[in-house]
């Protein structure tokens, strides 16, 4: 069986090591979804949904932290981070939802997005917040966001049955973009596949209750609404000059003329008369002091991390070394420059870089997962073990990890670990490569009969 051959020897291929760094950070959500007859909070009407309110929640939960990790973590500047929450929970307190548990966080991710789990979970990435240029702007986009939750949207796409294979499927998937080549499988390393699911392109429907929504709790909350429309200026000037950085958003938030005219339309009518509001640039400014100083920092990275999409790995290499330079500590740069290293098999300075990344980070748990993937392809089983292990404490609930575990301990000779390590993986998992390695494994050392075998 191929699959089984793919792990067997001492090193693995490039294109394995590839795959193999793809795979490990899917995730499986196998939360079943339950039918019940609902009230909607926005319009006050009754329907049927396939997810209950404690399943938004629970599912939040289980997929949030891994998301949050894929994009390099929660932002440690805890001012920056106080002061975005502060806007949400403004915002959140006079939703349709206030009982909801909102979060609201600045992940290290310097690509322009904001995105909203369904319990609550919402977060903002540096790029986005480097483009808006007051804090009307902020709270426009947090009052997106929180309308995605107030209406349901994860919940009525389940019922439409656009989740619920993902959703109810027990399989791994790669939820990597589609036309980046083989560095997708690196870029995405820690997305999983519940994680993909619920974060993939809302409707121009959803968008627009979105918007409708997002400028009601804005204005409600004292905010000017003509953050709305700066925000959405920003987005499409953003994407004529720098598309690359953007994609992301408006892969999953449709922008449409239509959309722009008529939230401009809603500003100026329904809520014209508090355009008087004060735009609050200076206190946005004031907060974001330290982001900006590192701006040209991370915009190195995003032109990086394309040529990296392009396979331009030695100019991407060059930008990284420039933009650590100025930033020597940050942790997105020096994980997205490993990854860069990695790519290139160039196994000895990635390490080094991930060294770095977990002092600068220790809790974060990206840099520990790709520094176990290093470490077994450089041979160093036991570290590799180790480092796996770290990783399922720091984020538990990724099944891939075991499956490393497992693979750790085979290459050690530790079969018998090994084999309980694949026993446990195959609890969580049963299709894709790794449940096919991981059965073949248990299959050839007797643990398990084979499929269809007698006595």
């Amino acid at each position: 069986m191929k699959s089984s051959k793919r792990f067997s020897g001492k090193e693995i291929n490039r294109r394995d090591f590839l795959w193999l760094i793809g795979c490990a950070g899917t995730t499986a959500m196998t939360m079943p979804l339950t039918g019940c007859l609902s009230t909607d909070p926005v319009t006050g009407e009754r329907g049927f949904v396939l997810m209950s309110e404690q399943q938004e929640i629970a599912i939040d939960k289980q997929q949030s932290p891994h998301q949050f990790s894929s994009d390099y973590g929660i932002n440690q500047n805890s001012a920056l981070n106080q002061y975005v929450s502060m806007v949400g929970q403004q915002i959140a307190e006079i939703s349709h939802r206030p009982q909801m548990p909102y979060s609201f966080q600045v992940v290290n991710a310097t690509y322009v997005n904001a995105y909203a789990f369904p319990g609550g979970s919402i977060a903002a990435t540096r790029g986005i917040l480097l483009e808006m240029e007051n804090e009307a702007e902020l709270a426009a986009l947090i009052g997106h966001e929180v309308g995605h939750v107030t209406a349901r949207h994860t919940a009525e796409r389940a019922t439409r049955s656009q989740l619920v294979g993902a959703l109810a499927s027990a399989a791994t998937v790669i939820t990597a973009q589609s036309g980046y080549g083989q560095y997708s499988n690196i870029v995405n390393s820690l997305g999983g596949m519940g994680a993909g699911a619920l974060l993939s392109s809302y409707s121009r429907d959803n968008e627009r209750e979105a918007d409708q929504l997002g400028v009601e709790y804005m204005v409600r909350s004292g905010q000017n609404p003509q953050g709305m429309i700066g925000l959405m200026e920003m987005l499409n000037g953003t994407k004529q000059r720098e598309p690359n950085i953007i994609e992301q958003m408006f892969s999953s938030h449709p922008m449409s003329s239509e959309r722009y005219q008529t939230a401009v339309d809603q500003v100026n009518g329904q809520y014209g008369s508090n355009k008087t509001r004060p735009l609050n640039r200076e206190r946005y400014m004031d907060n974001t002091e330290q982001l900006r100083k590192i701006k040209s920092s991370i915009k190195e990275l995003q032109t990086a991390e394309n040529e990296m999409r392009q396979s331009n790995f030695s100019a991407a290499e060059s930008l990284f070394d420039s933009a650590l330079k100025r930033a020597p500590d940050d942790y997105c740069g020096l994980v997205m420059s490993a990854k860069c290293q990695l790519s290139q098999n160039k196994f000895a300075p990635a390490n080094r870089l991930l060294e770095k990344a977990k002092s600068s980070y220790p809790e974060e748990a990206q840099a520990v997962h790709l520094s176990g993937v290093t470490k077994l392809q450089i041979g160093q089983n036991e570290s590799a073990y180790n480092e796996f292990r770290q990783y399922e404490q720091k984020m538990p609930g990724n099944p891939n990890s075991i499956f490393f575990q497992g693979l750790s301990l085979e290459r050690m000779q530790e079969k018998d670990r090994s084999a309980n390590e694949y026993k446990r993986f195959l609890q969580k998992v049963n299709q894709g490569e790794q449940a096919k390695y991981a059965y073949t494994k248990l299959t050839e050392w007797g643990y398990v009969k084979p499929q269809g075998a007698q006595g």
